[in-house]
């Protein structure tokens, strides 16, 4: 047969059935029985050997791991503060008066973000003496009586409807953080409205030292984080005003407000604007 000569379809199809099944040599696609199970059995090891050395490396990396710190944390050693509650829009708040709906998402959010610090659900927290750090693992109560106008309990409107419109400010959490001297998160005007009052509670902004340090969310489950209320004072005028305000971590020489790569470091610039 020459190359330029088709094969008929019967030696084709004869030609794939020795290939498939060759009687003479008892051989299945090619190869033989023994030449089969070689090579089955070089995989086997091969690939038992690979899940072995996958297996043996992760189990050596769990051993470095420790189930209640994390072991790799980033280098951030002063927190950075949040506002609740959460702006629509960047770090902006609007809302008018006399429309309940323009501001019925800030108190929902208010009331959501301040259901763990209820008196019921802290019962089962300590009533820790103040200023001294607890014992080790220990959750200690936060009155949400400490944040007075802004705590929601006279006021469940949070002062939206009266014009004296409530943000809450707190810390974000690092394990093992141990702030020194007395800090303090201080509220200012930035620019905008001078008029508009700002009332901090507690008074002074005060942050007690038995919230910390932290332990992270296995040994401190249950932890409240302290916080810290800004009221500001716009009034019942009928005309549209707005202010930004700043408010920074002051009073503590380990926690930095300022710093050239990050401008956000403990601190927090927001607008508010109040509309007729």
């Amino acid at each position: 047969m020459t190359k330029t000569d088709k094969k008929s379809f019967h030696q084709s199809l004869a030609e794939w059935k020795l290939f498939i099944y060759n009687p003479t040599t008892g051989a299945f696609l090619g190869r033989t029985a023994k030449s089969w199970g070689l090579i089955l059995l070089f995989y086997l090891v091969f690939y038992g050997f690979l899940a072995a050395l996958f297996t043996f490396t992760m189990w050596a990396m769990l051993q470095t791991l420790n189930d209640e710190v994390p072991k790799y944390r980033d280098q951030i050693s002063s927190p950075g503060l949040m506002v609740f509650p959460k702006p629509v829009t960047a770090l902006e708040y609007s809302f008018s008066m006399s429309d309940p709906e323009s501001y019925k998402g800030y108190i929902e959010d208010l009331k959501k973000f301040l259901k763990p610090y209820g008196l019921e659900e802290q019962k089962n927290l300590t009533a820790c003496g103040d200023g001294a750090p607890p014992p080790v693992y220990v959750a200690c109560q936060f009155p949400v009586s400490l944040l007075e106008e802004c705590s929601g309990v006279n006021d469940p409107n949070f002062g939206y409807s009266r014009g004296h419109p409530c943000i809450l400010v707190k810390m974000n959490r690092i394990i093992g953080l141990k702030p020194q001297g007395k800090p303090r998160i201080d509220c200012t005007h930035q620019k905008g409205d001078d008029n508009v009052t700002l009332t901090i509670y507690p008074p002074g902004g005060t942050i007690d030292l038995k919230y910390f340090p932290y332990y992270g969310k296995k040994l401190h489950a249950r932890y409240l984080q302290p916080l810290v209320a800004l009221q500001l004072g716009f009034g019942t005028s009928s005309t549209a005003r707005e202010v930004t305000v700043e408010c920074k971590i002051d009073g503590s020489p380990n926690l930095k407000n300022r710093d050239d790569r990050d401008k956000f470091l403990g601190r927090v610039v927001f607008k508010i604007a109040m509309h007729a």
